[in-house]
């Protein structure tokens, strides 16, 4: 009793935590077990010595004692008890062996598909991460449903245990007629108790509803792709870890806490013996190492003031990593000269192809179509790849459209600042929210012009590009409005995910959809007249200055950035914009 309450969230995680409170219901659903067992004991006892009574009254007083009484309290007590005891802590062992079961299997299968090696062919990695989402579905199901019922039992146990005691308890004191100061004790006590056991019932069924419904939503694995809203980021990480005679990978339940970049490290697996405690160490950086670099999969280095050598840590997944790398600031492995000499290595390369004349614009669903993760890591290595930049061949059958415009977005959401900034994000959602449909446009244009040069540049080349797809939307469905929904999260988010942050989605939305159906207003340069998008008279505003910005670490992103724009550009034209053509000193 008195537990803390289990969330369904939690199951996700499954922290070491989660599983010490898990432990603390199985001890107190052991315990009501055992009492019942004691209770069913004690009231069959108190039954036959009532049979027994009853008996003896009818021998000395010559007249049948009806058998009534005694079935009566047996009903009262005996059954209830019983059907207690086999419906729900029946059910909630039963929860607990399938959860036990799946948990094993699940993370048996996680050890065997981080040992897979990075060289195998893709369709058994494919293969690999099938079996792996499949065993991660029924683990979720299982683990969730099973919190449901443990604290489904708890709760209802003040109420399905107690009522028959109290019940038998009246039942006893009015049918065997015991004295009037002790039936005159007992009925406020049971009138106050009846009242209680009401109002507990009462919430129990004014909740359980709500509970149920939001376990069958947390049941879908979708919901795991919200866990990187949790402060601290915090998950199952590999660590690699280096010894005399060789390397070993040992797991580790990670915590990073951004204020601070403090990540704390908990060993899993421990012996008893030689119990290790939490390991802290502060973070500098966080790089996302490349697949020919190691043999594993879904790694990235951190390096922290505490180590001189970089830490190698192994997720679960390629999506777990994403969210590591998010939460953590993480890096593309690419060198900053590398970062400026692209954009010439790639222009250069993209001018040897002749004009496509058979553009992808118009196939149905470009960019809400999701391409193969494999692919669009396989094609960022390769455009990335130190040895070779740019090299790569977009007429090859190794790529298609799903891969290209997956890979555009991929970089996107992987900016350590989204392209739009974190500084304007306020701003812009402040502009998006009025009702003035002229100041809207306004502001969204002088705001727009705040923005770093190559992060205004690189905007402008996208947003044009984005505009000539969406007048083929008769043929590729894709409207300006639905390009924002796919668009609106990627090139604007909130620095920090709030439930506000979240009831902002569709105002960044708006932002995007207004740039590609006005693109031409808004220009992306500054303007002195007033934007108009009605035919009332237009209202003067003040043109906001120019300020000058220097380049930060969003520039430093935004120029690799455009390198996948304009493979983007030359996978749909064959050709590159002619401002882009500049040589890099």
């Amino acid at each position: 009793m008195g537990h803390p309450p289990l969330e369904f969230s939690d199951c996700y995680l499954d922290s070491p935590e989660f599983r010490e409170t898990l432990k603390c219901y199985e001890v107190e659903l052991e315990r009501t077990s055992k009492f019942l067992k004691e209770l069913i004991k004690d009231g069959n006892s108190v039954i036959s010595a009532i049979r027994g009574e009853a008996a003896g009254k009818s021998q000395l007083s010559s007249a049948p004692c009806s058998p009534l009484q005694v079935q009566n309290a047996s009903d009262l007590l005996i059954k209830p008890l019983e059907k207690f005891r086999k419906e729900q802590i029946g059910v909630t062992k039963e929860k607990k062996k399938r959860f036990e079961k799946d948990s094993e299997k699940y993370y048996s299968q996680v050890d065997k598909h981080l040992s897979l090696s990075a060289k195998k062919k893709e369709t058994q990695l494919q293969e690999a991460d099938e079996i792996l989402d499949k065993e991660r579905v029924n683990f979720y199901e299982s683990s969730v449903e099973y919190v449901y019922q443990i604290q489904q039992v708890q709760d209802r146990k003040k109420f399905d245990v107690v009522e028959p005691v109290l019940a038998f308890l009246h039942s006893v004191l009015t049918l065997n007629n015991l004295t009037v100061e002790m039936t005159r004790d007992f009925m406020p006590y049971k009138q106050e108790l009846q009242l209680s056991l009401q109002n507990t019932r009462n919430n129990y069924e004014s909740t359980r509803e709500e509970m149920e419904e939001l376990m069958k939503r947390m049941k879908h694995p979708s919901q795991i792709g919200k866990m990187h809203s949790f402060l601290p980021m915090e998950g199952y990480l590999y660590c690699q870890e280096k010894w005399a005679l060789g390397v070993s990978w040992v797991k580790y339940y990670v915590k990073y806490h951004k204020e601070g970049r403090r990540l704390v490290m908990v060993p899993c697996e421990q012996k008893t013996t030689t119990k290790q405690g939490p390991t802290q160490l502060t973070l500098k950086s966080c790089i996302r190492r490349k697949t020919e670099s190691i043999d594993k999969r879904f790694c990235f280095d951190v390096e922290t003031n505490e180590r001189n050598a970089p830490v190698t840590f192994q997720a679960l997944s390629e999506g777990d990593r994403k969210l590591w790398m998010e939460a953590m600031d993480g890096k593309e492995p690419v060198s900053s000269f590398l970062f400026f000499s692209l954009i010439f290595t790639f222009v250069k390369t993209a001018l040897k192809y002749p004009q496509n004349k058979t553009p992808r614009v118009t196939q149905e669903g470009v960019y809400r179509t999701v391409g193969s993760n494999i692919q669009v890591q396989k094609l960022l290595n390769a455009f990335f790849d130190p040895t070779n930049p740019g090299d790569v061949d977009l007429h090859s059958s190794d790529w298609d459209i799903k891969t290209i415009t997956s890979a555009l977005k991929f970089y996107l959401r992987s900016l350590s600042e989204p392209l739009m900034t974190y500084s304007l994000h306020r701003d812009l959602m402040c502009a998006a929210k009025s009702d003035n449909l002229d100041f809207r446009l306004t502001e969204i244009h002088s705001l727009t012009y705040k923005l770093p040069e190559k992060n205004r540049e690189m905007l402008e080349m996208l947003i044009k590009h984005l505009v000539n797809v969406c007048s083929h939307s008769e043929d590729n469905l894709m409207t300006p409005s639905n390009m924002a929904v796919i668009f609106g999260p990627t090139l604007l988010r909130a620095k920090e995910e709030t439930v506000a942050a979240m009831l902002d989605i569709k105002f960044q939305n708006i932002v995007v959809e207004i740039l590609i159906e006005d693109y031409k207003k808004v220009r992306f340069r500054p303007s002195r007249q007033p934007i108009t998008i009605s035919k009332r008279p237009p209202r003067v505003f003040q043109a906001l200055s120019h300020d000058h910005f220097q380049h930060t670490e969003s520039n430093y992103h935004a120029e690799c950035f455009s390198d996948v724009v304009l493979l983007v550009f030359f996978f749909f034209f064959g050709n590159i914009p002619k401002h882009t053509c500049r040589v890099v000193s």
